[in-house]
């Protein structure tokens, strides 16, 4: 995709610059309050948050950090958002990685790749399979042979074509060539509703299943996490079960527009970071059962650079890509 290789020595060129003197930093910066554009309602998990965060950053910045909420789109309004703000710091977003994906399933009119400045990223999900409590199934194995004696019979749900969940489940079931019947939902609570009542024999989502998991209205069979969780530690990853590709956290974090100044970038790194791993913050995190998942400014890059390449390759096999292959 074009903007790959400009996005990989994005890193190297914010590093070398903020070992030089501060001269390119305005004096005094910030002088304002700064503005964080999240795409997601108010009063959800990741909104309330990222408020803890700011709360966290703004007394080693100096100046308050405005949240703007700008809900829809699968939480992509935030790239042109930020595409169409001054490079100055003073605006920056939080970045899901359905940024990414929705550019390579559909034409728009930004490029994360190009037009997006990674500044860190802050924290990841847990993805989980499930099924009835009342299933036939009580591990991943016992479903996948099921549904390979039973072609085109089993029936799953995720959170919508294209999301996290989806892709998550379908690559496990496209390497083992197991056909089955996809049912999208707009939402959690709709998805969990139909797998805890039998009306789906399976589904994924992130870790808005744990009420129904602590009510016993569900089974986790399988989470899609590099280990395991602190909650739920008798349940196995993907990659211990043989599926070491498997790994799907949906992480998110900090960009400003492109072309923002590095030492920006820097400083803006360095108050994040420091808020990030605060007690009060990672605290907020686990209420939700989010993780703290940091990387740096380079590191975060690379990353992106391969959930792209990934997400390609998995999308064209799903036939849902929708950008020319490179």
């Amino acid at each position: 995709m074009a903007g790959l290789a400009a996005l990989a020595n994005l890193p190297a060129a914010a590093s070398s610059a903020a070992s030089q003197h501060r001269a390119d930093v305005p004096a005094g910066w910030p002088l304002k309050p700064l503005t964080l554009i999240v795409p997601w309602p108010a009063g959800g998990a990741t909104d309330l948050t990222l408020r803890v965060l700011c709360e966290e950053a703004e007394p080693l910045l100096g100046q308050r950090i405005v949240s703007v909420n700008r809900p829809g789109a699968g939480g992509t309004l935030v790239a042109p958002a930020l595409k169409a703000a001054e490079p100055d710091g003073y605006t920056l977003g939080q970045l899901p990685i359905t940024v990414f994906r929705h550019a390579l399933m559909n034409p728009v009119a930004w490029d994360p790749l190009k037009d997006l400045a990674p500044i860190l990223q802050v924290s990841s999900t847990t993805f989980g399979l499930l099924v009835p409590a009342e299933s036939r199934w009580a591990s991943l194995a016992e479903m996948l042979d099921w549904a390979r004696r039973n072609p085109g019979a089993l029936l799953m749900g995720s959170t919508g074509i294209g999301t996290t969940a989806h892709l998550a489940m379908e690559e496990i079931l496209l390497e083992q060539g197991i056909s089955y019947v996809h049912v999208p939902y707009k939402g959690t609570a709709d998805q969990m509703l139909a797998v805890a009542s039998g009306q789906l024999m399976a589904g994924v989502n992130s870790t808005g299943f744990a009420p129904w998991l602590d009510q016993g209205k569900m089974r986790l069979l399988a989470i899609f996490s590099a280990q395991r969780s602190a909650r739920w530690p008798g349940v196995p990853t993907f990659s211990e079960l043989g599926f070491p590709r498997s790994v799907y956290t949906s992480p998110w974090g900090l960009a400003a527009p492109r072309g923002t100044p590095a030492p920006l970038v820097k400083l803006l790194h360095d108050a994040f970071f420091t808020a990030m791993h605060s007690e009060r913050h990672k605290a907020a995190l686990a209420r939700y059962d989010q993780n703290l998942d940091y990387l740096s400014t380079q590191a975060y890059a690379q990353a992106i650079v391969k959930t792209v390449e990934h997400e390609k390759a998995l999308l064209r096999r799903m036939n849902l890509l929708a950008v020319p292959s490179t």
